[in-house]
C-alpha cells in the first residue's frame, strides 16, 4: 500500500499529515471570488501579513509564494551575492540548501546536534575557527577562498534552533542570519515567538504545514530596509507600475489574495492547532515511553515545539528497523516517512567537504508517524497498537 500526494485518500488509511480546514476559509475565499479580488493585491494580503507579523511578534511580514521563495528573498535582502557562502544545517528538507544555490552561492553544511536534532552551532564554531580566516577585511573559507556571509539555521520537525547561541557566534564572526522557521510556526523560543526579534525569518504555508494556504510562504523582520527590499523584489522590482519600469532583476513571488485568504482563517486557529499537535505528541510520548528502541525527538527546557511532525529513532532492541517498520505501517494502511536525504549527501549538491555523522545516523533511525491537527484518536490508537505489534 503506498500513498500517493494529491491522491484522494483512500477509506481506512491514516495518512501522515494532511490540511485541517475548518474555519473562514470558504467565507473568506468567496468573499475574493465575488468581489474579482483573487491576484497578488487585495486586502487579505495585507491582512494577513499584518496577522503573522503580530503573531510572531515582528515588525513587518512580507508574504511570498511558497517558503522557499521566502528564504531566497531573505539571502538578498541579507546582502549575500554569488559566489558567497553561507552556513547551513545539513539535516532538512532540501529547499534550503536549494535557496542557496538560488542566489548565486554555495552552502556549507552544518551537523545535527545529537540531543534535540537542530542546527550544530560546535560544529559551525569549529568550522568558523579552524576552516576559515579573514582575508582583506572579509571571512573567507581557506579552501576555496569564498567569502563567508550568513547563517542559515533550519528549525526542524517544528523545534526551534537555539538562536542566542546562533545569534552570537554570527555577531562575533560578523555574520548575518537567516532563520529558517518554515517548519516551526507558533513555536516558542525562550518564552517569546519563533520569528520575534529576528533580522530575518521565513514560513512556509504548504499543504502539511501546520498551517496552510496551499503553497506561499511569509519573510518577515524587525529590519525595516530589508522590508522594502523584500516587497520590492517579490514585485517584480517595478519603479514605476503605470509606465512598467524595472530597475533591476525581479521575482514573481507575491502570494494570491485568495491564497492569504485561506491564510488569515487558518491564523484564526493556529493555536488550537498548535494544541492539538502538541496533545497528538503527548498520547505517543505516553504511548512509547517504556518501549525500548523507540526515542522520541526530545523537546528543550527552552522551547515550545509545535510539534509539527512527530518522530521517533527506531533502533535495537526494538524488533525492526526504521524502514522495515515504514513498510509494516504500510501494510495496516498506515503512512510514515523517513527524515530527509541529509542534504551533504545530496546528488544535487554535490561535491562537498561536508562530515555530518549525527545526521546521517539521524537519517537512518528515525520515523515520522501520522500527526494531522484533525487525527482522530481513533485513528492514532491504530497507529500506536501496529508499533507496538512490531516491537
Amino acid at each position: 500500500m503506498r500513498f500517493e500526494p494529491g491522491a484522494p485518500v483512500e477509506a481506512g488509511f491514516v495518512p501522515l499529515c494532511v490540511p485541517e480546514i475548518r474555519g473562514n476559509e470558504w467565507t473568506y475565499v468567496k468573499e475574493c471570488l465575488d468581489s474579482g479580488w483573487v491576484s497578488s493585491v487585495g486586502s487579505y494580503v495585507d491582512r494577513f501579513e499584518r496577522m503573522v507579523a503580530d503573531y510572531v511578534g515582528a515588525k513587518y511580514a512580507v508574504a511570498a509564494v511558497n517558503g522557499t521563495a521566502a528564504l531566497h528573498i531573505a539571502l538578498l535582502v541579507a546582502g549575500v551575492q554569488p559566489e558567497d557562502e553561507v552556513l547551513v544545517s545539513a539535516l532538512t528538507f532540501i529547499a534550503s540548501a536549494n535557496s542557496i544555490r538560488y542566489a548565486g552561492a554555495w552552502p556549507v553544511f552544518i551537523d545535527a546536534e545529537p540531543e534535540y536534532w537542530q542546527f550544530d552551532v560546535q560544529n559551525a564554531t569549529a568550522f568558523l575557527e579552524q576552516e576559515c580566516h579573514l582575508q582583506d577585511g572579509a571571512l573567507r573559507n581557506k579552501a576555496t577562498g569564498r567569502r563567508v556571509k550568513a547563517i542559515m539555521a533550519v528549525d526542524i520537525l517544528g523545534h526551534p534552533a537555539d538562536r542566542d547561541a546562533i545569534r552570537a557566534l554570527a555577531q562575533r564572526f560578523g555574520l548575518e542570519v537567516i532563520e529558517d522557521a518554515t517548519e516551526s510556526l507558533g513555536a516558542d523560543y525562550r518564552e517569546k515567538k519563533v520569528g520575534s526579534g529576528s533580522a530575518a525569518a521565513c514560513f512556509s504555508f504548504n499543504g502539511n504545514k501546520i498551517l496552510t494556504t496551499g503553497g506561499g510562504g511569509m519573510f518577515v523582520t524587525d529590519n525595516e530596509q530589508w522590508m522594502t527590499r523584500a516587497r520590492y523584489l517579490t514585485t517584480q522590482a517595478k519603479d514605476d507600475p503605470l509606465e512598467y519600469i524595472h530597475g533591476e532583476i525581479g521575482y514573481n513571488y507575491r502570494l494570491t489574495n485568495v491564497q492569504a485568504a485561506i491564510g488569515c482563517a487558518q491564523m484564526e486557529l493556529l493555536d488550537e492547532y498548535v494544541a492539538a499537535k502538541r496533545r497528538i505528541a503527548a498520547r505517543y510520548l505516553e504511548a512509547f515511553r517504556d518501549i525500548p528502541g523507540l526515542a522520541p525527538m526530545p523537546e528543550a527546557a527552552w522551547a515550545r515545539s509545535t510539534s509539527w511532525m512527530f518522530t521517533t529513532l527506531v533502533e535495537p532492541p526494538f524488533s525492526l528497523s526504521s524502514r522495515e517498520l515504514l513498510r509494516h505501517l504500510q501494510t495496516q494502511k498506515i503512512q510514515a516517512r523517513p527524515l530527509w536525504q541529509p542534504l551533504h549527501l545530496s546528488p544535487a549538491h554535490l561535491p562537498t567537504r561536508a562530515h555530518c555523522p549525527v545526521a546521517e545516523s539521524l537519517h537512518a533511525r528515525a520515523l515520522s508517524l501520522p500527526c494531522s491537527v484533525g487525527l482522530r484518536p481513533a485513528d492514532q490508537e491504530r497507529v500506536i497498537a501496529a508499533v507496538l505489534a512490531a516491537k
